[in-house]
């Protein structure tokens, strides 16, 4: 990887991007250049009004998709590793930056064996073939743990425009995967989506800072969108926020617009969350001019297809 001293940034758009963002001192609200579904009904598990209601909202939920035993399995293993103090001076580790405790853990699918056979799920992966239309591979997994009275939140933003200009993904033909391994409540600071919002792309304004992921994952500044764009989609759209129980799922389009307020209930919420790209949707050099960010945050080097083959 090249170190980011000698990498220049860039001042203008590449030739070769399609949705240039940073660049500009205001902001631009455009329609989105790919197509949000990929696959067809009969070619996977999706009905062909389920395939209609994500192409027009962003999103698909399911209640219990998987088992109360699996859903065991899977929250014992994010206590234990909640429990493990070495894990907290990993770089793959992501701290509160008021209360010390642990935010985020990156890429559990290839250094926990548990929750490796959690996102190579066969229900999991056979749905983001679907919606991809192609084999996929894991760009990005990650336990959030958003704890009872303290869990802080994550400001509104498209993981596309991210993943975008700091990865170097070329289009819209991602989907994310946010595992319920806890109750999703009204109250405890859910997932909240903009349906309709994954239509439009809005860049962002500020130069993206050299290792801006180091300060990003804690608390993100740069590339968030600004206020007026925000008030107008959800005026537009309005805001849907999905609940369910442990062991629901909710899959979202890579560019829809989503966040979640802080958990001050006693009720914690841990969830999993997976990012399913795919494999003729791979990165190239980021759009930003910078060096990629680290490969446990985005994957760059392992496309194997995702299956239970390798769970």
């Amino acid at each position: 990887m090249m170190s980011t001293a000698t990498v220049p940034i860039l001042q203008r758009p590449r030739s070769d991007d399609r949705y240039p963002s940073r660049f500009e001192p205001h902001v631009r609200v455009s329609n989105r250049l790919d197509p949000v579904v990929h696959g067809q009904p009969g070619a996977g598990p999706l009905t062909a009004s389920q395939l209609h209601f994500y192409e027009d909202n962003g999103y698909l939920g399911f209640d219990e998709l998987l088992s109360a035993s699996e859903v065991s399995s899977y929250l014992e293993e994010l206590d234990r590793l909640r429990a493990d103090a070495s894990l907290r001076q990993h770089d793959t580790a992501v701290i509160e930056p008021e209360s010390g405790e642990l935010r985020s853990l990156f890429a559990v699918h290839s250094s926990s064996v548990v929750l490796a056979s959690l996102c190579h799920h066969p229900k999991l992966v056979e749905i983001a073939k679907q919606l991809l239309g192609s084999e996929v591979y894991i760009h990005q997994s990650r336990i959030n743990y958003k704890g009872g009275f303290r869990g802080k939140e994550f400001y509104w933003h498209s993981d596309f425009e991210t993943w975008h200009v700091e990865d170097g993904v070329p289009a819209m033909r991602m989907v994310s995967c946010s595992i319920s391994l806890t109750p999703n409540t009204p109250h405890n600071g859910p997932l909240m989506l903009i349906p309709g919002s994954h239509q439009r792309y809005v860049t962002c304004v500020g130069a993206t800072p050299e290792d801006h992921y180091k300060a990003s994952l804690r608390k993100q500044e740069v590339g968030v969108p600004d206020e007026a764009s925000l008030t107008r989609m959800v005026s537009e759209f309005g805001i849907a926020a999905p609940i369910g129980p442990a062991g629901s799922v909710t899959f979202f389009e890579c560019n829809v617009m989503h966040g979640s307020n802080s958990n001050i209930t006693p009720m914690p919420r841990s969830n999993v969350f997976v990012v399913y790209n795919s494999v003729l949707n791979k990165p190239v050099a980021p759009f930003c001019g910078l060096a990629p960010r680290p490969n446990y945050i985005a994957e760059r080097l392992d496309f194997t297809p995702a299956g239970p083959r390798r769970g």
